[in-house]
This record gives C-alpha cells, structure tokens and sequence, in this order.
C-alpha cells in the first residue's frame, strides 16, 4: 500500500516538474539583435546603436509602413558596453538577444582612443554572441551605417555581412576577420591586427565594404590599405579565394582582365647576421577575363601573357610591401613566425619590431599559369583574323 502511494507521489512529481515553460521567456520578451555600431559621446562614454530584426505582421499589414519597416535602431549609453546593453529595455522594452548578431561596426574615434580587445570584451565573454560575427572599422561614426536603407537584405546588418564577406571571396578587396580570428591576431607576437573597412563612396546610402584597417596593440593606425593594396595583402597572407587581375596591353593601349581561380603563397623568412629576408612564392592560376588587344592562339602567344601577367602581379606586391614597411605594420606575421623560429633573439628584437620589419629584403618568385581562353578562343571578341 505504501509503495503505491509513493509512486503515485512519485509520479505527480514528475508531471509537475516536466510540463510547462514556467520559467522561460516568450519570443515577444525578446529584440533580436542584427548589428551594432559603436562610438564614443561627448564625455568619453560608449555611445551603443543597437540594430534590432523587425518582425512583420500577416498579408493584411503588407503595404503598411510597419510591414516596409525592416529594422529599428535604440541607442544607449554608459561607461561599459554591458551598462549601455542593460539599458536597451528601458528604452525598447525588450531584452536584447545576441544570439543573431551578424556585424559589430566600430567607429575611428573609439578605436584610436580605446583598444578594440576592451572595446569587444563583453562580445567575446557574454555566452549568447558568437565567434563568428564580424567586426568592421567604419570611416566616421559607426551608428551612420544603421540608417542605411539594405537594397535586397531584410536588415542592413545581413547586408553588411554578405558584402564582406562575398566581397572577400570574389574581389579580394576586403577580407573577412570573424571574432574568434580578430582574438587569435591580438594575441599574437607582433601585435598587429587586420579590419576589414567600411566608408561611404559618394551619397550618404553608396557604402562599401573595400580596403584593410590595420591596429597595433589594438588601436587603430594612420593608414588604411586601399582596395588595390588589399588583393596583394590577401595574397601574401595567403587568403586570396578570387578575384580579378588587370594587366595593360603590350602596346599600353587599354586593359585587360584575369580571373583568378586559384592562389596560394607561402613566406619564409630567414635570419642571418641579424637581417631577416623573406622568400615569398606564389602560384596563381587561372582564365582569360577579357582580351583587347592580345592573341592566345599558339603557345608562344600564352607564355607571353604568363610573363606579362607575372610582372604585373610582382609590381602590386611590392607595392602593398614597400607600403607596409613603410608604415612599420608587420601585418603579414614575419615577426611571429621569427618568434615561433628564434624565442631569444625575438625578445631582443621585439620593442623595435617595426624597425627590423622595415628593413627586411624581399625576393619574390611569382608563377602564373593560364589554364583557359573562355569561352571564346583566343583572339578579341569581333576581331577579324589576322
């Protein structure tokens, strides 16, 4: 009798304790949260625009301004990032939920005053953001970048994302530096780290994901790598997926274009008698984007253009080095393969990093192989044979 009722006891308890979501949230107690932009106030204090995922109604709100809505922006305050987080409620009267973050945009001023590791701490401590989001330097306030209307994208912080990171992949004019990667730079020998840039092109809605904002110790440089520069950056840092070569004629009339499908480089340095040489080796093959002037019709006529485009690839390399050096900006990691390879001499070495990286001589050798014409055979679309 008495086992009996203990089940039954038992089994109440049970029922009790495995039904119902007492203590969970509803989903309308909940903003999600898409991009955040970050700047500092007048009084020095993290000014926070937070970029929330509208949710839409039914077929009958479809034309209404709500339904056209597609995100909303609440902006807040505090000497801490997770002080101006907590005061999104009072102000939205929701709680904001990390877990969609798609973007951090982070404003010039806050980066040359703030170190960006202090500025990402609560990004990278709270457990709902995740390692994949993507950080972006901004070229004037980061909170302009919210008002942008997304041209296909529900929100402009999903806009955002895809432009760096298709952007990455197709152009090679920018790069994509997640969370977890921008910890692992920080942390490294030479202290320099790589952004991908943000910055108006024209009007107030014309914005472009192109070029590399380069830190050291976590602040924001002087100067900024252009979108020339970056593609050479991305191949030295081998991190070139695609994108597209321009070479002029052979009689300097006009351009032609190279699509890349394939690149790889590898760098080794060396150091003797305290002077550190870098051999850099990249091999890029690919097609033939557009041909104006040029024929490719025997193999001599190949081989010729593998040479032209060598030397063009050769000339943006040594560009994109003599401007690093020149900078100081060791943001190839030569300094933390010397730390991996040589411990002692890097200690001796490491206040003065800036200055070795300045000096290290540079021998390239650069192979690039034509795999195809498209397609098309080998001579300028319309022209007449020869």
């Amino acid at each position: 009798m008495k086992s009996r009722s203990f089940a039954a006891v038992a089994s109440l308890m049970v029922l009790i304790l495995t039904t119902g979501c007492w203590d969970n949230e509803e989903l309308t107690g909940y903003g999600f949260v898409q991009a955040v932009a970050i700047d500092l106030t007048k009084d020095g204090e993290f000014q926070l625009t937070t970029h929330f995922y509208s949710p839409t109604g039914g077929a009958e709100m479809r034309d209404s301004e709500q339904q056209k809505q597609s995100g909303i922006n609440i902006q807040t305050q505090g000497k801490t990032i997770f002080e101006a987080v907590r005061d999104i409620p009072i102000h939205f009267g929701r709680k904001a939920k990390w877990d969609h973050l798609r973007v951090i945009l982070l404003g010039e001023q806050v980066l040359r005053t703030q170190g960006v590791g202090a500025i990402l701490e609560y990004f990278s401590r709270d457990h709902e953001p995740r390692g994949t989001i993507l950080p972006l330097v901004t070229k004037g306030p980061a909170s302009d970048y919210l008002n942008i209307k997304p041209y296909i994208e529900h929100t402009i912080g999903q806009q955002l994302k895809r432009m760096e990171t298709d952007g990455a992949d197709y152009a090679a004019k920018t790069s994509k530096i997640p969370l977890f990667e921008l910890a692992i730079q920080l942390k490294s020998a030479t202290g320099v780290s790589t952004v991908p840039y943000i910055h108006h092109d024209g009007g107030q809605q014309d914005v472009t994901v192109s070029g590399i904002a380069l830190l050291k110790d976590g602040k924001l440089a002087k100067a900024i790598v252009t979108p020339k520069d970056t593609q050479a950056l991305m191949m030295l840092t081998n991190k070139y997926k695609s994108g597209i070569l321009e070479y002029p004629c052979s009689d300097g009339e006009g351009e032609e274009s190279f699509e890349v499908l394939d690149a790889a480089t590898r760098l080794s340095p060396r150091v003797e008698n305290d002077q550190v040489t870098v051999r850099v080796k990249t091999r890029i093959a690919g097609a033939v984007g557009e041909l104006r002037c040029s024929r490719i019709t025997k193999n001599a006529e190949k081989e010729s253009l593998e040479d032209r485009l060598k030397r063009q690839v050769e000339r943006q390399i040594r560009k994109t080095l003599s401007f690093l050096q020149r900078e100081r900006m060791d943001a190839l990691g030569i300094g933390n393969q010397v730390y991996r390879k040589e411990p002692a001499l890097w200690k001796q070495w490491q206040p003065e990093w800036g200055e070795h990286f300045a000096k290290i001589r540079f021998h390239l050798d650069v192979d690039v192989q034509v795999l195809n014409t498209g397609m098309n055979v080998g001579k300028p679309f319309g022209r007449e044979d020869e």
